[in-house]
């Protein structure tokens, strides 16, 4: 639902991502309201293991979301070719989880947990990398609505639990569901 770049923010010199709504959606109500709904939730969230959102801009046909640039790659790019360690592996679930527990604990629901939306920093000091869950752009939040026709199905189909695949109301266990087949 974006496409992101690494940009210097030139204030505080650090290296942000800055996500964009491509602009065939951004003339699209709905989409520019899902995106401002991606940025609201993943803002409400402050946990080691959820990338950070630092502002949002919605003006224009450029909508784009200002959030921490983290160093590193995706799951699902760390382990092509080669399994993790298991003691990685359990390193990275927990902290994964943890991050799961604090959406969920402020009535977030991601929606679309998978590999490709976990990054991974580089290891350190004998330690694994940190592990953070990004793109919250299918969160469902409590009291919010959702901009989303009934029956219709969001998300990545090889980790959507069955209710999600049927386009049925879904909640915190859908995360769950999606957590199994990444782990």
């Amino acid at each position: 639902m974006g496409i992101v770049y690494k940009a210097e923010d030139t204030k505080l010199k650090r290296p942000v991502a800055l996500k964009f709504l491509p602009q065939t959606l951004a003339a699209n109500p709905e989409s520019r309201q899902r995106f401002m709904l991606e940025a609201r939730a993943a803002a409400a969230l402050t946990h080691a293991n959820i990338c950070t959102v630092h502002e949002i801009h919605d003006e224009g046909d450029s909508p784009f979301i200002a959030m921490e640039f983290v160093e590193g790659q995706s799951l699902r790019e760390r382990i092509r070719g080669h399994p993790l360690e298991a003691r990685e592996a359990l390193d990275i679930a927990i902290q994964v989880t943890e991050a799961v527990e604090a959406a969920h604990q402020k009535g977030i629901t991601h929606r679309d947990i998978k590999s490709s939306n976990i990054m991974v920093t580089p290891p350190a000091s004998g330690r694994s990398g940190q592990a953070k869950i990004m793109d919250f752009g299918l969160a469902k939040v409590a009291g919010e609505t959702l901009y989303t026709r009934e029956g219709t199905t969001l998300g990545t189909v090889a980790y959507m639990s069955p209710e999600q695949a049927r386009g049925q109301e879904v909640d915190q266990r859908t995360d769950l569901w999606s957590l199994g087949v990444v782990f």
